[in-house]
């Protein structure tokens, strides 16, 4: 029993073989290629999602702050104010405290005067 194979025959299978061979590299290179782009994807869709809650975020503390500001001047008195309202109320009580001065001094003439 002796087996012929013609080189045509040879070459046809060698042929298929490199092919069948090439292809199944192609078809493993697409799903290697898309597995990698359906990973990146996640990656793209995860980090969209985090800009989105920071942006939230930054907008909702944007909102506080201003709510802060708002409230600022009902809450708080300047350095400056607080001063200034203080140095009235000081030139009042030396005012006041003058005129007490005052009466006494006037008892105290009238007293003498009449006694």
């Amino acid at each position: 029993m002796t087996l012929q194979v013609d080189f045509w025959q040879l070459l046809g299978v060698a042929l298929t073989l490199i092919t069948a061979f090439a292809g199944v590299i192609f078809t493993a290179g697409r799903l290697i290629a898309a597995q990698f782009e359906s990973r990146i994807n996640e990656r793209f869709d995860v980090l969209q999602k985090a800009r989105e809650a920071e942006v939230a975020g930054i907008t909702n503390m944007e909102r506080e702050f201003m709510s802060f500001k708002a409230d600022l001047p009902l809450h708080y008195v300047r350095r400056e104010d607080y001063v200034r309202g203080q140095s009235i109320v000081e030139a009042k009580l030396d005012g006041l405290a003058t005129k007490i001065d005052n009466a006494q001094l006037r008892a105290s003439m009238n007293e003498r005067g009449s006694t």
